[in-house]
C-alpha cells in the first residue's frame, strides 16, 4: 500500500486475489512458505506498523456489510474491503455468543474457557449471587459531574452488577496490548474506547487503558484502577457536552427513504418503544433531563460519532503512532448492537445505522491517514458476535419459532429434582447455564452427576430447546454442538447445564429489549474479519477462520510471540500477501 493512501479496487477478478477453497496441497505451501519470507514480512511489518488500529463493531452480523454495501461511500467499510484481507467465513467457536465473551476472544486469542470469560454475566458461587463480569468494588468509576438523570437499565448484564466499579481483573488471559506493551518495554500506549465498558476493559486489558460512554451523564468515563484522576484532555472533551447537543432533537434517517433496501420495514409491531422513543422514523431523544436521554443516544447513531471523535482525541492528545514505537487503540462501536436490540437486523434501523457507522468509520480513516499514515497503520476489522432475526418477525416469513419461558425451563428442572427427594434443586438460572444447588442434592445423598444428567435429559424435550448438557457429560459424544460448549466452559464460573434453545429461538421471554443473540447458531457466530495495513494486499478469503486468529496475526505482523494463552493460528493470508508475485 504505497504511500498513506488506500487504493480503490474495482470489485471482481481484477487485482483481487479470491481463494474460496484451498486444495490440501496449496493450504500447505501457505503453511510451510519458506522461513526466509515470513521472517522478512515480520521485519517490515515492525519497521512500518506505529499504530494498531482495531476496529470492533459490536453486533454487527457478518452479512450486514454486503447486505448494506450498496449505499455505503468510498471512505469506510468501502475502502477496508478493497485494500484488505477480506474473511467472509469467519465464525466464533464458543456457544454463548455474547458482548464480553467476543471482545475477551479477539483481545486473547483464547476461548473463553481459557480466558474465563464466559458470559455477560455468571454465577458467583463464592458470593452466592450473579457477578457481571467486570464490576470491580475496588475500582470505582472516576465522577465527571452530577448526574444529569438515572437512566432506566435498559442492558439485561448489567442490570445484575452490584458494584459501579469496573476493572479488567477477571480477564484470566493477557491481551494483544499487554503482549505489545510487555515486548517493547512499557513504551507502546495502549488504549481502549466504547460506548459499552465491558467492551473496552476487555480490548484494553491490563496494561491498557480504558474509556466508555455514560449513559447517565453522556460523558466518557473511566475507573480508579487505570487512573487517580482524569487527564485534563478527557475533562476538556467532557466540557464539550457533545451528547447534550441532541436534546430535542430526533434520530432522522440519513438518506431519503426511497434509496433504503428496508424501506418496507419501519414500522412492525413487534419492534420497541423505549418509552417514546417510536418504532418509526424520526426517533425524538427527548428533553436532557429525561431519564431516557442517554440511553437513547446509545440505541441511534450518535453514539458511534462519539465515540469516534473521542478516539480521535486521544489520538491526538496522547500521541498515538507517532514514533516507531507501535501503539494500540481498540475502537468498539455500540450502536449497531443497541439498536439490532430494540428494533432486530432486518429494520430499517439497522439499515440506517450501518450507513451512519461507514460514514464515522470513513472519518476516523481519513483522521489517522493525516495524524499517523495509513502506511503506518494496521487496521483490523471485526465484530464480537452476530445477531438473529426477531421470531415475531421469522414467524411473519413462515418460520415455525417462538421465545422459551425460562421460569417454565426451571420448572420442568425442579420436577426432575423432586424424583431424587430435591426441593427447589435449581440454585439459580441466567441464560444458558442453570446453576443446580449442590448443597440440597448431597444433603439428598444423590449424585450430582447423575441428577444433571436427567434435568438435561427431561429439558431437550421441550419445544424450542435444541441441547441441554450437563458439563459432566463435555467431551463424551459427536454431537455438533458439544465442542463450542466446551469451548465456553470454565470450571468456577459456567453452570452445570448449558441449554440451547432451537435456531431463531430466543431463550429469553421478557424484558425492556426484544431482540437476543447468545446462540452456538450460525447468525451468532458469523462476524466480517478484515485486515489492512503496510504490506496487505486485497484478497478475498472463504476458507473457514476464527476471531480467536486475530490476537496470533497481530502478534506477528509486530513481530512478536502471540499473547501467553492464544489458542487460535496465524492467518497467513495477510501474513504472506506482501510476497506474492
Amino acid at each position: 500500500m504505497p504511500g498513506s493512501s488506500v487504493g480503490r479496487q474495482s470489485r471482481g477478478p481484477e487485482g483481487v486475489h479470491v481463494i474460496s477453497s484451498v486444495p490440501q496441497t496449496v493450504h500447505r505451501m501457505l503453511v510451510l512458505f519458506p522461513l526466509c519470507l515470513l521472517l522478512s514480512a515480520n521485519a517490515t511489518a515492525k519497521t512500518d506498523i506505529r499504530l494498531v488500529l482495531q476496529i470492533t463493531v459490536d453486533g454487527l452480523r457478518g452479512d450486514l456489510l454486503t447486505r448494506y454495501r450498496d449505499g455505503m461511500g468510498e471512505g469506510g467499510f468501502e475502502r477496508l474491503l478493497e485494500a484488505g484481507v477480506v474473511y467472509t467465513n469467519a465464525h466464533y467457536q464458543h456457544a454463548n455468543t455474547e458482548t464480553i465473551v467476543g471482545h475477551a476472544t479477539l483481545a486473547t486469542g483464547a476461548q473463553p474457557s481459557v480466558h474465563g470469560m464466559v458470559g455477560n454475566v455468571w454465577y458467583d458461587r463464592d458470593a452466592g449471587e450473579l457477578a457481571y463480569n467486570i464490576e470491580d468494588p475496588d475500582s470505582p468509576l472516576l465522577r465527571t459531574r452530577e448526574r444529569q438523570a438515572q437512566g432506566a437499565q435498559v442492558d439485561p448484564a448489567q442490570q445484575q452488577s452490584r458494584t459501579r466499579g469496573r476493572s479488567p481483573r477477571a480477564l484470566l488471559a493477557p491481551t494483544i496490548g499487554d503482549t505489545l506493551v510487555a515486548y517493547h518495554g512499557g513504551r507502546s500506549k495502549v488504549f481502549a474506547v466504547s460506548g459499552k465498558d465491558r467492551s473496552a476493559v476487555a480490548m484494553a486489558g491490563k496494561a491498557g487503558k480504558a474509556f466508555w460512554f455514560s449513559t447517565d451523564t453522556g460523558d466518557f468515563v473511566t475507573s480508579r484502577y487505570y487512573y487517580e484522576d482524569y487527564p485534563d484532555w478527557v475533562r476538556a472533551w467532557n466540557e464539550q457536552r457533545q451528547a447534550e447537543g441532541h436534546a430535542g432533537g430526533s434520530w432522522s434517517l440519513l438518506n431519503d427513504v426511497s434509496s433504503y433496501q428496508l424501506a418496507h420495514q419501519d414500522d412492525r409491531p413487534y419492534e420497541a418503544d423505549l418509552d417514546g422513543y417510536g418504532r418509526t422514523f424520526p426517533h425524538p431523544f427527548g428533553a436532557l433531563d429525561d431519564r431516557l436521554y442517554f440511553t437513547r443516544i446509545l440505541v441511534s447513531p450518535v453514539v458511534d460519532r462519539l465515540t469516534s471523535d473521542f478516539a480521535k482525541a486521544l489520538i491526538t492528545e496522547e500521541r498515538l503512532g507517532r514514533d516507531a514505537v507501535p501503539d494500540y487503540l481498540s475502537v468498539s462501536f455500540s450502536g449497531v448492537d443497541a439498536v439490532h436490540h430494540f428494533f432486530g437486523p432486518s429494520s430499517l434501523e439497522s439499515e440506517d445505522t450501518v450507513l451512519h457507522l461507514d460514514r464515522t468509520v470513513a472519518d476516523l480513516l481519513a483522521f489517522v491517514d493525516d495524524r499517523v499514515g495509513l502506511n503506518h497503520t494496521l487496521i483490523v476489522l471485526s465484530a464480537d458476535h452476530g445477531m438473529a432475526d426477531m421470531p415475531e418477525y421469522l414467524s411473519e416469513l413462515g418460520y415455525r419459532v417462538g421465545r422459551l419461558s425460562l421460569p417454565r425451563l426451571e420448572q420442568a428442572a425442579n420436577a426432575i429434582g423432586k424424583d431424587f427427594g430435591i426441593t427447589d434443586v435449581v440454585r439459580l438460572f441466567y441464560r444458558p447455564y442453570l446453576y443446580l444447588d449442590q448443597e440440597r442434592i448431597a444433603g439428598a445423598g444423590a449424585d450430582r452427576d447423575e441428577v444433571a444428567g436427567a434435568i438435561a435429559e427431561a429439558l431437550t424435550t421441550i419445544k424450542g430447546v435444541a441441547l441441554a448438557l450437563a458439563s459432566s457429560d463435555l467431551g463424551d459424544g459427536t454431537h455438533p454442538l458439544l465442542k463450542p460448549i466446551e469451548n465456553n466452559q470454565h470450571h468456577a464460573r459456567s453452570g452445570d447445564i448449558y441449554i440451547v434453545q432451537e435456531p431463531y429461538w430466543f431463550l429469553f421471554d421478557k424484558g425492556p429489549i426484544k431482540v437476543m443473540h447468545g446462540s452456538p447458531w450460525r447468525y451468532d457466530t458469523h462476524v466480517p474479519l478484515v485486515l489492512s495495513g503496510p504490506g496487505i494486499q486485497p484478497l478475498r478469503v472463504h476458507r473457514p477462520v476464527h476471531p480467536v486468529d486475530v490476537a496470533p496475526t497481530i502478534a506477528a505482523l509486530l513481530g512478536m510471540s502471540p499473547p501467553a494463552s492464544a489458542q487460535g493460528e496465524i492467518l497467513q493470508e495477510a501474513m504472506l500477501s506482501e510476497s506474492r508475485p
